[in-house]
């Protein structure tokens, strides 16, 4: 086994970081942590896990008798790997179904369109909604549109979502999808479609969630795909009137009971402090949810389960969290929260995987700055498999953003996802879109994260106040 050189604390002095020469025991921390970083890049396990979940259960839309199935199947499989402590909380949760979309153009050009109803969307009449488009470019646009403009039609925003490895470009168009039509129905608009929010050319369209606006009655909202956004466009070139017909049936039902899963790996001197990992169980229904996020939840508990078979345990807990319902809004993640907020001093640092099974190429923190110099000195090891170290402006991962505010150090490993918005919210989001060996990168990656973090001994609190607000 090669042995880079390494580095160690010897404490916070005066808000100034020191390095010393290494003691055996963190040498020991290092030599572990490649050693599974190995076992985890030779291992299929975190892939065997998502094709498991996703052939087994499929999708798992929150409140459905699938996510029970899925619940089930993780307290099963999680007991059956060997942890110490396998758990469910219970977690209230909004029902929707989705039920039918249709929609076509009817004038100038009869055309059929393909879309989808966006999360929490209610319903067309039966006899459906026909009504003229009224284009915008953006949210904003919308935003400040005249309402005599916009009243009696169905607003269509056409914003197409930017490709970038980090993702950026999804926080530029998600508003549209979110926002738009409270925004469309406050001018008096009658629906609202958007251009689907991903980066594909498929004629499929991405479903999400979105809001309504108390006070403001809720009008039927709905996506479409990328190809008929750009046909609506070219309709739109040759006559400034086109009329849609749009189809909606969803349905909100009331709520249900889900969970979240948890489980633990037991700390040998510092048990009551906890290192969390964790991914959310729950998918939408127009795919299977592999890359969102079957692969987080491959990802995170193998990791945990190569660092539970070690002959010595961490030092600190390590916690699974497996959060129900954040597809419909972090509903796990609050309800965790809340629910451990007892304990979230305990909590040394928490990180999610939530986007997809590109390779991890990059390692963000969210703790006090003194700290970052030996937080990136400790896990320098982790450039082996082509995580380099990053800034100090990590969100966590969507169920975990919120712990910043609450005193919890986050991490980001962030993850390449320049194809992650071709798939995710569509039925494209399938097993065969995870690259195996990727995968098995990012368990290598959580696997030494983990164990690093329930060795440390760095101080990372207070967590920034710039990073929490």
């Amino acid at each position: 086994m090669k042995t880079k050189t390494v580095y160690c604390l010897s404490g916070l002095l005066l808000g100034l970081l020191t390095a010393c020469q290494p003691s055996d025991s963190n040498l020991k921390n290092q030599n572990v942590a490649l050693q599974l970083q190995q076992k985890a890049l030779n291992s299929t396990l975190g892939y065997d896990l998502v094709e498991s979940l996703t052939v087994e259960v499929g999708p798992r839309l929150p409140g459905t008798d699938k996510d029970i199935q899925a619940v089930n199947w993780a307290v099963n499989k999680l007991q059956s790997l060997g942890f110490d402590k396998v758990y469910r909380e219970p977690v209230q949760v909004p029902v929707w179904h989705r039920g039918q979309a249709h929609a076509a153009v009817t004038s100038p050009y009869t055309q059929s369109l393909v879309i989808t109803a966006l999360g929490g969307s209610v319903a067309t009449p039966e006899e459906g909604i026909t009504a003229d488009i009224v284009r915008f470019n953006s949210l904003a646009d919308l935003k400040q549109a005249a309402p005599e403009s916009v009243e009696g039609k169905i607003v269509f925003i056409d914003h197409k979502t930017e490709r970038h490895q980090d993702g950026h470009g999804y926080g530029k168009t998600a508003p549209g999808r979110s926002q738009g039509a409270a925004a469309a129905a406050q001018k008096g608009a009658v629906a609202i479609v958007i251009r689907s929010i991903g980066t594909d050319s498929d004629r499929l369209a991405h479903t999400g969630m979105m809001r309504y606006q108390e006070g403001i009655k809720p009008i039927p909202a709905a996506a479409m795909s990328n190809p008929d956004a750009d046909l609506i466009n070219n309709m739109l070139k040759r006559s400034d009137k086109v009329t849609l017909q749009l189809f909606l049936s969803p349905e909100s039902q009331g709520t249900a009971t889900s969970y979240n899963v948890i489980a633990e790996v037991t700390g040998s001197s510092k048990p009551e402090e906890i290192v969390l990992i964790g991914a959310h169980l729950d998918s939408w229904d127009e795919g299977t949810g592999a890359i969102d996020d079957g692969a987080g939840v491959g990802i995170v508990t193998a990791a945990a389960k190569l660092i539970q078979d070690l002959p010595q345990k961490p030092a600190r807990t390590i916690r699974v969290v497996l959060y129900a319902a954040e597809e419909i809004g972090l509903v796990g993640g609050k309800a965790y929260a809340k629910a451990h907020q007892h304990e979230l001093h305990n909590h040394y640092i928490a990180a999610e995987s939530d986007f997809g099974a590109g390779r991890i190429y990059q390692l963000d923190w969210n703790v006090n700055e003194a700290a970052v110099n030996a937080l990136q000195q400790l896990t320098v090891e982790m450039a082996d498999i082509g995580v380099m170290p990053g800034n100090n402006e990590a969100s966590g991962g969507p169920d975990v953003s919120m712990l910043p505010a609450l005193g919890v150090p986050v991490a980001s490993l962030r993850q390449d996802g320049r194809d992650y918005f071709d798939w995710h919210h569509t039925p494209n989001d399938t097993l065969d879109k995870i690259d195996p060996a990727a995968l098995a990168q990012n368990v290598a990656a959580y696997a030494q994260f983990a164990w690093l973090m329930a060795q440390s001994e760095i101080i990372l609190r207070p967590v920034a106040e710039k990073q929490s607000q």
